[in-house]
């Protein structure tokens, strides 16, 4: 049976780092961001306002379900935290070869390199706690969505 006495500090450091790695990630892209409006879009882009919102849930979710595996007895937890911040550094990276170079072809590369991660990933949490897997299930959507998006980017815009 899991613990369910709520370790406070290791939430809200665990939050933390995910957001940190969210908000590092804006701040680096944030005068390069405009470039969007400006690319012919696929038929399903959502208006520019949307992003903010949903990575902002994103990376909480993604915070939640590390502490989840964190406060975790498991042995597979240690691999499975390594892998969780392996993929939110390439997370963070794929902003800046997105928006700073405009390395559209690269990008969704890159976006592939992280879609594996996340599918480990949660293969992963799954086998620590279900429910660490089941928070980042949202995560693994949008990127699934960012890829269809970057590629209809880099197509539309070549």
């Amino acid at each position: 049976m899991e613990n369910k006495h709520i370790h406070w500090k290791a939430l809200i450091i665990n939050i933390l780092i995910s957001m940190g790695v969210g908000a590092l990630a804006s701040f680096f892209t944030k005068n390069n961001t405009d470039v969007y409006s400006t690319l012919i879009q696929p038929l399903l882009a959502p208006p520019a306002v949307v992003f903010p919102i949903v990575w902002t849930i994103l990376f909480l979710l993604m915070g939640i379900s590390a502490y989840l595996v964190f406060v975790s007895p498991k042995p597979l937890k240690k691999p499975a935290l390594v892998i969780y911040g392996m993929q939110l550094a390439v997370n963070f990276f794929w902003l800046i070869f997105f928006f700073n170079l405009q390395l559209y072809l690269f990008s969704f590369i890159w976006l592939m390199l992280l879609w594996v991660l996340v599918i480990i990933m949660l293969i992963l949490f799954a086998s620590v706690r279900k429910s660490a897997a089941c928070l980042q299930i949202p995560y693994f959507l949008w990127i699934t969505f960012a890829a269809y998006l970057n590629l209809g980017i880099y197509l539309l815009n070549r």
